[in-house]
Parts: C-alpha cells; structure tokens; sequence
C-alpha cells in the first residue's frame, strides 16, 4: 500500500523502481515476491480497478476519495478480482484493517462499504479460495 501512495501521489517516474522502495523497507524475500507480484497485477489491471472503484463507490469520484483509501481499495479489488486463491472476505478485511491504521477515522467503514458491495457481485463464494487449474 505504501508504494502504491507514493507512486499515486508522485507518478510513476518520480516514485522509482519497486527495488528502490525495498532499500528502506525490510522484508522477507517472499514478501518481497508477494509484494512485486501484487503491485505489477495491480499496475496491470489499473483501469480495470479503478473502473470498479467508480462504480461501487457510490457518489464518490475517484480522484476525490483520499489516497490511502484509494490505494487500499485497490490493493483489495484486485486480490478479489484476480487473486483466486485469496478468499474475497480476506482480502476485505486486511483492507479495513490497514484503513484503521493508516488512514482516518471512518475510512475502515467506507473501505467495507465499497467493497462489500464488489463481493455481492462476484461469481465466487467470498469465503472460500477458487480451485486453481
């Protein structure tokens, strides 16, 4: 999420490579693979994601929404959309978790409400992890 800010905030030149963002952070190397992974999909799908932002974020345009609660959501729609292995519930509620830490005082409650309306919409059982093929 925090690299996400930053790249949200500064642009994609001015933010650096994920390497760079490494260098001040201390993570595993799995973590670090987890992270990469979750940021290039995230990257890649951007206007997918941010597409459902507009849609279920009901009378909020996204670039009004603040910038961690938008990083957040969409760190969340794109495990709930692209991560089968990671049950939609999971990914909603270590959404509102780090909207509680890092952002204001009712962001955990408006993160839950976007996307929980997604996960009405989904095709998937929202508790359970899809069978990879």
């Amino acid at each position: 999420m925090q690299y996400l800010y930053l790249r949200d905030l500064n642009g994609a030149e001015a933010s650096g490579q994920l390497d760079d963002f490494y260098a001040i952070r201390s993570l595993s190397p799995s973590a670090r693979r987890f992270c990469a992974d979750l940021v290039r999909g995230i990257l890649q799908n951007g206007d997918e994601v941010d597409e459902a932002i507009r849609k279920y974020a009901v009378n909020y345009e996204l670039n009004r929404i603040a910038a961690v609660d938008r990083n957040i959501l969409r760190m969340a729609i794109y495990e709930m959309l692209h991560c089968p292995d990671i049950p939609p519930v999971v990914s909603i509620n270590e959404a509102i978790e780090i909207a509680k830490k890092y952002s204001a005082e009712d962001s955990g409650k408006f993160v839950n409400g976007v996307l929980d309306r997604i996960r009405t919409s989904l095709p998937r059982d929202a508790r359970k992890p899809q069978p990879t093929r």
